[in-house]
């Protein structure tokens, strides 16, 4: 499809959920705002390919693909190098995240009162997520990363981080994993941008159903929060 300025575009990284991703494809393109979807293969080994081929068919999506699986930071560093949107959006390839919620995340940015927006699951209602342990695991890195930030969130760990694209295009992203959350955390406070909050549904996923973050996931974090505050 040729290149046209769209108002957002919405970047998905995907690993082996072939039957998830099509249900938020279709959700995402009922949005009514002009957009460009850009689908990640990020090294895929069950269907998904096959399934993420047949998506790319309609109009709106791109899709671009890694050969082996590289996380979640690469495969976002990928969709945002194409992303051609005004302002872009980052959306988990599961339904933990309703798309729904997307317009009233980019609200503010599109007002312009914010450059930075991330959708919170715990602003207004921080029972929507039944694991104490994902809660607390929440708590410890949003707190840690406000300390160090100066931020004052409640939820750093959001899938839903919303960006004027032309800033997000200027940070440079060097996690692969899920330490991309309190990278671009961190990175964004340091150039002295002040992210603000949008309330979001959230319909939290047990392991069972696929849930790929553990307790590794959160001392690299920590250690990201750290690193990124003070280093370039």
């Amino acid at each position: 499809a040729e290149v046209t300025e769209v108002e957002l575009t919405v970047v998905i990284p995907v690993y082996n959920d072939p039957v998830t991703v099509v249900e938020i494809v279709d959700r995402v393109r009922a949005l009514p705002i002009s957009k460009q979807i850009i689908l990640v293969d990020d090294g895929s080994t069950d269907g998904t390919s096959q399934t993420l081929q047949r998506l790319s068919e309609l109009p709106e999506v791109v899709l671009l693909t890694h050969t082996v699986n590289r996380g979640k930071g690469a495969a976002l560093q990928t969709g945002f190098e194409y992303a051609h949107g005004r302002f872009v959006i980052v959306q988990d390839a599961d339904l933990e995240y309703d798309p729904a919620d997307i317009l009233r995340v980019i609200e503010p940015l599109q007002q312009g009162l914010s450059d930075v927006v991330y959708g919170s699951r715990y602003l207004e209602n921080a029972q929507q997520d039944p694991s104490w342990l994902h809660r607390f695991g929440n708590w410890a890195l949003t707190t840690s990363s406000n300390l160090l930030t100066g931020q004052r969130l409640t939820d750093m760990e959001t899938c839903y981080k919303a960006f004027r694209r032309d800033l997000l295009q200027q940070i440079d992203i060097e996690q692969d994993r899920f330490g991309f959350e309190p990278e671009i955390t961190a990175k964004l406070a340091r150039r002295g941008v002040t992210i603000r909050e949008v309330g979001i549904s959230y319909a939290c996923r047990s392991r069972q159903e696929g849930k790929k973050i553990g307790w590794r996931d959160l001392f690299s974090a920590l250690y990201c929060i750290v690193r990124y505050r003070f280093t370039h």
